[in-house]
Formats: C-alpha cells, structure tokens, sequence
C-alpha cells in the first residue's frame, strides 16, 4: 500500500523569509519551485524531500504542534553554534540519549527542526 514518505512539508507566511533561512543560513539547494495561486519549494536531500508552501489549508507555522523534521548534521554541537551565531533561536539544547545526540532550533517562520547525529547504529 504506502511505498515511501513522497515528501515532508512545512507551512510558511512569508516565503522569501522563510526561502532565505533553509537556502543562506541553512544552505539546502532548491530543486524544484512552483507559483501559481501558492508557492511550493522542494528541497531534494538524501532520501527525501522537504518542501514549503504557503498555501492556505489552515495550517500555520508551529513549534509545539503537528509533526516536526529532523535533519541529519554532522556534529551538532558544532551546528547549533554555528546556527545562533546566525541568530536563530534555539528552543532545545543538544542533548545526548542512547543512541543520538539532537537539538531543535526554530526555523524563521516558528516551526521546529531537529537537529540530528547518529551516534549508535540502530
């Protein structure tokens, strides 16, 4: 029946705001964009795609509410500093369990995104 996730998709208010936080002060690449009644931008990444919109379905940016994404870094301690000295908020600090070490930061529109190393294999 489901196949794979075809993509997670995050609410914004403002696009060009919220295009320059994921595009400069996170440095995703846009591999695909829309502009029609809305705007749909896609952010291809290994294994899924990401995407905004600013389509009105009721939904609106959020950090304690609906899903949230994490993504994938490399040290983050290291990308969290890097991040709030671009001034974004950071609304968990890194924290280490088991398995992984993660922090949330809170994107230009108050969505949360995890901050994610694998530090164990599953």
């Amino acid at each position: 029946m489901i196949k794979r996730i075809a993509f997670t998709l995050y609410p914004v208010t403002d696009m060009a705001r919220a295009r320059r936080f994921y595009e400069d002060t996170l440095g995703l690449d846009v591999t695909r964009r829309e502009a029609r009644e809305f705007e749909w931008v896609e952010y291809d990444l290994d294994g899924g795609t990401f995407a905004l919109t600013n389509v009105k379905e009721g939904g609106t940016p959020s950090a304690d509410a609906g899903g949230s994404i994490a993504f994938e870094v490399q040290n983050v301690d290291e990308t969290v500093e890097q991040l709030r000295a671009k001034g974004v908020r950071v609304k968990l600090e890194p924290l280490s369990t088991p398995v992984c070490r993660l922090a949330v930061i809170l994107d230009s529109e108050g969505n949360a995104l995890t901050l994610h190393q694998a530090t164990q294999e599953w």
